[in-house]
């Protein structure tokens, strides 16, 4: 049968969707779970009661192995169906959420890690800066001189390819294009030569983001929930989810009581200070669809 992952067996090899490593049985909910032929719930088992509001992380959340899979989109697709606003929370760049955003099933995106929201107003977005341009522009300068000094410290380093469609924000990669990957030990060296240097950073399972100023991923969803549903901070937990897969997302899982974590989070529990309520049993994407289709909205 193949290896395991938590309590259930491995389907071995590629599965159907060109991915490996899903649990036979999650296997199963995966392929069954399909938006054209698995009607809502119009009932929730009241252990299970719905979010408002699903915020969730992008690259290795709600994407895997670089793809984002089918049955993740047709997860998202259910979610929207059943009236819950989907929100990515995400380091990914400007670019890259502007396409999210006018694309995906999704009612808002927040990205380059709080630096800006790009909400949807019928067939039009609207970009919400926490900064504005003038100092966006002033702070470049200085992230440029950061990352230098980080670049010749850490040659493993490279600048990310997408950092020209970055508005706020600059990322260096340590595992998306740089083969091999660079070291987890040397990524948390690098985040800290950042904070010595005065500048903000994190670490994604991706990339180091780095910028200035006092945004975040959980100020960013705070001010977009309170914008739409006028809930306070205290309030907030109560009506919204979040998934997260790294350490970057531990704001977000300390805040948020209903917090999933997709299965390749398990390398980084030691480290986090509140570890997600849920863990799923399959990886990325497939651990998303897995949550929705199992837990949120059973099929």
């Amino acid at each position: 049968m193949g290896r395991a992952v938590g309590r259930h067996p491995v389907v071995g090899g590629a599965t159907a969707g060109g991915f490996s490593g899903v649990p036979a049985p999650v296997h199963a909910i995966l392929h069954a779970c399909r938006p054209e032929v698995t009607p809502v719930p119009t009932t929730i088992p009241s252990e299970h009661p719905l979010p408002r509001v699903v915020l969730t992380d992008v690259d290795d959340t709600l994407t895997w192995e670089g793809r984002l899979p089918s049955v993740t989109l047709a997860a998202m697709e259910r979610l929207a169906a059943a009236g819950i606003a989907l929100v990515p929370v995400t380091g990914a760049c400007a670019g890259w959420c502007d396409q999210i955003a006018r694309t995906w099933p999704v009612t808002a995106v927040i990205g380059e890690n709080g630096a800006f929201t790009i909400e949807r107003e019928g067939r039009h977005l609207r970009y919400r800066d926490w900064q504005d341009e003038a100092t966006r522009m002033r702070h470049q300068a200085w992230l440029q001189k950061a990352a230098a000094t980080l670049l010749r410290q850490y040659p493993g380093l490279r600048l990310a390819l997408d950092n020209t469609y970055r508005r706020c924000d600059l990322a260096l990669d340590h595992a998306q294009e740089v083969v091999p990957p660079v070291r987890a030990d040397t990524v948390r060296e690098a985040v800290a030569a950042a904070h010595a240097l005065g500048v903000q950073a994190t670490a994604s399972s991706i990339h180091i983001n780095l910028w200035l100023g006092d945004f975040s991923k959980k100020a960013a969803s705070l001010a977009w929930v309170r914008r739409h549903h006028g809930w306070t901070p205290d309030q907030a937990p109560g009506y919204a989810a979040f998934v997260g897969d790294s350490l970057n997302d531990a704001q977000m899982f300390e805040t948020f009581r209903r917090s999933v974590g997709v299965a390749n989070i398990r390398p980084h529990l030691a480290a986090l200070p509140v570890p997600p309520a849920h863990i799923t049993q399959a990886p990325g994407g497939l651990g998303f669809a897995e949550w929705v289709n199992e837990v949120l909205l059973p099929c």
